[in-house]
């Protein structure tokens, strides 16, 4: 028999390098269409606010915004300036967003926990239960704040009626829930009622891959419950809580639908949200230039804020494991 003729050797090694080629190549084109739909929805767009932030363009040029004065930093430089009026309630908003952000992480997180550790054991009705707890983050979003917003209401609404006229709470005025100091509160709950079930539902999915034997031979060496959440529970979900922590705090410090829904375009200042006041500075006062570079710095603030965040945990996660 004749040795294999190398040109076919060739040619066959070259088919194979051409099917791997082609096989590796399958995955980058069926994520092609999201790429350019991501591109088209959100890049595009951020591009574009960018420029914007360097122009002063306000209502005047709102046809042909590329006809608005290049004004470079000079919108930015207003905006930080913290002893002018536009820079000083940029600030105040901001410290407002950090304090309600995390406030509603802390309690959604502590919310969500408790819940799924005590629906974690079988028991009658559990099922019913946690489809009860998931009925807020079901629920659409402006639908439930609309509801949300008819019983704040200071002269009919239910949150008086139980607090005021069952309870006796507070005397008998009615207590003005949507405006002044109390509408800080008010936002804060709407946050944490329609945010802990999803910390709810991603503790309880992380828990499901804790083997019950831990829990078991815990018991047997007297551990109680409260050891066993501390020693089995908390480090067996501490991965998950890392995303889950970030994940609500990128949602909650960008939240615009629930102040927006609840206080309408100007919220007061108590309440008063970065994206709101963002929005308000855009869309109310028509000076995008401005509101451009309002958003061009939240942007940079959540992304060394993500950055720093994921630096520190991926750290904390390699001295455990190292």
């Amino acid at each position: 028999m004749s040795a294999t003729n190398p040109e076919s050797r060739t040619r066959s090694r070259t088919g194979l390098k051409s099917a791997r080629l082609q096989r590796s190549s399958v995955p980058y084109l069926l994520l092609l269409p999201a790429l350019l739909l991501e591109l088209l929805i959100h890049l595009v767009p951020m591009v574009m606010g960018m420029l914007m932030s360097f122009r002063g363009l306000t209502q005047f040029f709102i046809r042909d915004w590329s006809r608005a004065p290049w004004t470079g930093w000079a919108n930015y430089e207003l905006v930080l300036d913290v002893n002018r009026p536009v820079g000083e309630a940029l600030l105040r908003s901001f410290l407002t967003t950090c304090l309600f952000t995390l406030l509603s992480v802390g309690l959604c997180w502590l919310l969500g926990t408790a819940a799924a550790v005590f629906t974690q054991e079988g028991f009658r009705g559990r099922g019913l239960l946690r489809a009860l707890f998931l009925v807020p983050y079901a629920l659409p979003v402006y639908a439930a704040v609309i509801t949300w917003a008819f019983m704040f209401q200071r002269d009919n609404g239910l949150v008086n009626h139980v607090l005021h006229d069952q309870l006796g709470l507070g005397g008998a005025e009615h207590t003005f829930w949507l405006l002044g100091d109390n509408s800080f509160w008010a936002l804060l709950t709407v946050s944490v009622w329609k945010g802990w079930p999803f910390a709810f539902l991603i503790v309880t999915a992380a828990l499901q891959n804790i083997p019950g034997e831990l829990y078991e031979a815990a018991a047997l060496d007297g551990a109680g419950i409260w050891q066993q959440i501390r020693r089995i529970t908390l480090p067996a979900v501490g991965a998950v809580n890392q995303v889950l922590v970030l994940v609500l705090f990128l949602w909650t410090f960008n939240d615009f639908n629930t102040p927006f829904v609840l206080f309408g375009k100007s919220a007061p200042e108590a309440a008063d949200l970065i994206s709101l006041h963002i929005y308000q500075s855009s869309f109310v006062t028509w000076n995008f230039g401005t509101g451009s570079a309002m958003s061009v710095l939240l942007l940079l603030f959540l992304l060394l804020v993500t950055a720093g965040y994921l630096l520190v945990t991926t750290r904390g996660r390699r001295k455990v494991h190292g």
